[in-house]
This record gives structure tokens, C-alpha cells and sequence, in this order.
């Protein structure tokens, strides 16, 4: 157990398949949906790149450099974060392996390991989870109240080189925190092939015995798909992934990604996060539950404005890394809410800078 005199309950989202899948979406819209409950809610993002952080990398990589209240450059899913669950996060709430490394090396070059030899498993895996630990604590919002959940996203893939020491940790971890504080949420892909768009479950299969092969079981799987399921395709995943049909869910393209937690909401996510996770434990006062009824109301109300047939507005946003507009997104973010704000949709034009310059009249004038 942990130093904590509450225990914090802990979400993972690991991601399976591809990159890039949504990851921070689904881990977001379960740390919304959490808070509709009047939980109070914090989050984490691993990343397992060297880098010590975001800082000095492209855009074009991995989207912008979010940067936070005390300086902190990090991932973009940290903006996400703070845009769902109205928290403040600070650079401990984006673990690399950088920052892992550079901790551990620190204390081996001190002594603190006393002339033991220093290895991946167990100092860089011990020190994952207390890093974990030690932040899932961390009050986030104005109230000062210790997070009753603390959502964990673990970045890249199951099954990269990268990632195996933090999903070594995690593994370990579920036996530091209990089962009944530990839940993991795995994000997959089932993919639409063929003329008929026949929806196919064969990578999520794989994805998952990856998982389990490294001592992980999903308790949930959110399946990303263009459309929703076919029928029994809900029944074939859980048949060959080992978990109840009521544990997979259906993650197809919505109107926007505001609409994501009502999908899982209405496919019964809190039911399963209840009963795994036994919230039913937790004391949550009548005041935090009317909170929490009063953010449901809002959210729905924005997702549904969000959707509506509005009046257009045209904005021109001219930058350096148009080619992938989520290096721009907070801004995307601001524009879209302050639209809503006044009953209009946005539409963005994509303008990149060196096309106006002077010499690209003559090189390229189209």
C-alpha cells in the first residue's frame, strides 16, 4: 500500500495496435465521466521517450509542446487533461524515461543503492511506480482534496522496446495498490476492410494476448472503429479476449470528440468502473454528487451545441507546422470553445507562413 493515508484508486490506459489511437481521449472522458460522479480526479501521461520532456522535440512528431502553470514543456494529452477535468497539472504529471533514468542514475552516483548493481528490474521499475504513487497523490484542483482516482495513460504501443519497463511496472504495481484499486483500460483498433466494411477483430486479439503475455489483463477494452459494431462482433471479442461482452466497448466516430464520454456513458462504463473499483466504498458528499450532476448537465448541453447546424465562422490561422494541426491544438481548442460560446462553428483555414513569404512568389507561385 501506499504512503497515503487515503488509498488512491488507480486507472491504466494502455494502447494496443497502433499509435496514436486516442489514448488520451478515452483517458479523459473516463476521468469526466468520474467527476460526474463527484469523485475528485487527477491524471498522469508516460511517455516513453528519453527525451527528459517535450520541449526540444518537432511538432510535427507529436503535436504541440503543452506548456504548464509552473514552466513544465510536456505532451499534448496533458492540455486534453486539464481542458476535461478543470485540474492543474504540473511537469510530475508527465513521466518519461528520461526523467526515470536521470532520477535513478542520480542516486546510484550518490550512493543511495549501496554498491548494489542498478538494473531495469527492480530500481527502474520501482521507480516508475513510486513516481506513480507519490504524484497520484498530489491534490490538483482549488479545493486541495487528495484525487480518489489518479488516471495513468501509458504512451506508445504494447509491445515496443520503449514501453517494456513501464508496463513491467504497472504489472508489479497492481499487486502494490490491490485489486480492487487497480484497473486497466485497454485501446484498440478494429478496423473496416474489404467493399463490405466488414469489421475485423483478428488485431485487438493479438494486441491482448501481447498484453497478457506480459502479465497484464484488460478489465476493459474501448475498440476504436469508423463505424459502431457490427452485430457479434461485441460477443467475438469478448469470447477471445477473455473479458465479459459488458466490458467491451464500442469507440466508432462521433460528431466530435466531445460526444465520446455520453458514448461510453450510455454503454454503461460507470457500471463496470463501479463494480471493479468499488466507488460504491468511497464517501462522497451529497454536496460533491450535485457537483457532479451539474458538470454531467453542462457537458451534455456543450457536446449537444457542439453538434447543432450553426452558423459558420471562417478564421485563417497562419503557422510553421500546418501539416499536422495538432500542433496548434490549443489554439484549435480556444477558437472552437469561444465559437460555441456564441452559438457558431468554426472553420479553420490552414495557412503556412513561408508560402507568404517574398521568395515563394518566385519559386513556387501556386
Amino acid at each position: 500500500m501506499g504512503s497515503n493515508a487515503k488509498q488512491t484508486k488507480y486507472i491504466i490506459v494502455s494502447g494496443g495496435v497502433i499509435s496514436g489511437i486516442g489514448k488520451g481521449i478515452i483517458a479523459s472522458s473516463t476521468g469526466l465521466l468520474l467527476k460526474t460522479l463527484g469523485l475528485t480526479v487527477t491524471s498522469i501521461k508516460i511517455d516513453p521517450y528519453l527525451n527528459i520532456d517535450a520541449g526540444t522535440l518537432s511538432p510535427l512528431d507529436h503535436g504541440e509542446v503543452f506548456v504548464l502553470d509552473d514552466g513544465g514543456e510536456v505532451d499534448l494529452d496533458l492540455g486534453n487533461y486539464e481542458r476535461y477535468l478543470n485540474v492543474t497539472l504540473t511537469r510530475d504529471n508527465n513521466i518519461t524515461t528520461g526523467k526515470i533514468y536521470r532520477e535513478v542514475i542520480d542516486k546510484e552516483r550518490r550512493g543511495d543503492y549501496l554498491g548494489k548493481t542498478v538494473q531495469v528490474v527492480p530500481h527502474i521499475t520501482n521507480a516508475i511506480q513510486d513516481w506513480v504513487e507519490r504524484v497520484g497523490g498530489v491534490p490538483t484542483t482549488e479545493n486541495g482534496r487528495v484525487p480518489d482516482v489518479c488516471i495513468v495513460e501509458l504512451g506508445g504501443t504494447v509491445g515496443d522496446i520503449e514501453s517494456a519497463p513501464f508496463i513491467e511496472a504497472m504489472r508489479q504495481f497492481q499487486f502494490r495498490v490491490g485489486h480492487d484499486n487497480f484497473c486497466l483500460i485497454h485501446v484498440s483498433l478494429v478496423p473496416v476492410v474489404g467493399a463490405v466494411g466488414e469489421q475485423k477483430t483478428k488485431p485487438t486479439q493479438a494486441s491482448v494476448r501481447d498484453l497478457r503475455g506480459l502479465g497484464l489483463s484488460p478489465d476493459i477494452l474501448a475498440c476504436r472503429s469508423a463505424i459502431p459494431f457490427a452485430e457479434g462482433i461485441r460477443e467475438k471479442l469478448s469470447m477471445f479476449c477473455q473479458v465479459s461482452p459488458k466490458q467491451v466497448f464500442s469507440v466508432h466516430d462521433c460528431e466530435s470528440l466531445y460526444h465520446v464520454p455520453i458514448l461510453l456513458q450510455q454503454q454503461g462504463i460507470i457500471d463496470v468502473l463501479n463494480e471493479r473499483l468499488k466507488l460504491k466504498d468511497l464517501t462522497i458528499s451529497s454536496e460533491r454528487r450535485a457537483e457532479g450532476d451539474s458538470l454531467w448537465a453542462q457537458w451534455r448541453e456543450f457536446a449537444r451545441r457542439r453538434a447543432r447546424d450553426l452558423d459558420e465562422v471562417t478564421i485563417a490561422i497562419v503557422g510553421k507546422y500546418t501539416y499536422l494541426t495538432d500542433s496548434y491544438i490549443s489554439v484549435v481548442k480556444a477558437l472552437e470553445h469561444a465559437a460555441l460560446n456564441i452559438n457558431r462553428k468554426v472553420k479553420l483555414s490552414w495557412v503556412e507562413a513561408s508560402d507568404l513569404e517574398e521568395a515563394s512568389k518566385h519559386k513556387d507561385p501556386l
